[in-house]
């Protein structure tokens, strides 16, 4: 996973808790020599290790920090990616065009990294469905992803996302409407 994710995770962790809860959860996890540098990519395993620990001292669900993570990211990946953003989209016209925009780069400038592939199909001006699929099994991240992108294009209270999760989290659907503002 690209090191810009888990300098993400550090500073959510952070801001959400404080530095020494950071420095706790590194030991647990066995990181505690471990600087994340953005400009490289570590294995999957530092993250579930992460995650895991920080669900074993919050309380909270592994998916449920995810998609709380999910949400965070979203204003630091909409600034990285602001040049392929276009001035009027919309959060659905957003998730439309993530794949062929933001991924797309991802994976041309970081061949190592391989963000999730995201099958988006269009079924109304106001619904979309996403096929999230990776072997990463952070579906939840995906959703927490959706939800952010929702609340940065100030759409949250009509955008309503309903994620059909898999077990493993390695295949989701997640369905996402616009309804009528609450």
């Amino acid at each position: 996973m690209h090191g810009t994710i888990f300098t993400l995770l550090k500073r959510y962790v952070q801001t959400q808790y404080d530095h020494s809860t950071w420095v706790r959860l590194m030991e647990a996890a066995g990181l505690s020599a471990t600087s994340f540098d953005h400009k490289n990519v570590y294995p999957d395993e530092h993250m579930y290790a992460l995650v895991g620990h920080a669900a074993e001292m919050t309380g909270l669900s592994a998916q449920e920090l995810h998609e709380k993570f999910g949400e965070y990211l979203v204003p630091d990946l909409m600034y990285m990616y602001q040049k392929l953003l276009q001035p009027q989209w919309t959060t659905l016209d957003m998730l439309e065009h993530t794949e062929n925009t933001m991924h797309r780069q991802v994976r041309q400038e970081h061949a190592e990294n391989a963000p999730p592939v995201l099958q988006v199909t269009r079924l109304s001006p106001d619904e979309l469905e996403i096929n999230y699929v990776s072997k990463r099994r952070m579906g939840a991240l995906a959703v927490g992803i959706v939800r952010g992108i929702a609340t940065y294009y100030d759409e949250a209270d009509r955008i309503l996302v309903e994620p059909e999760t898999s077990e493993d989290g390695e295949h989701v659907r997640i369905r996402v409407r616009r309804v009528a503002a609450a």
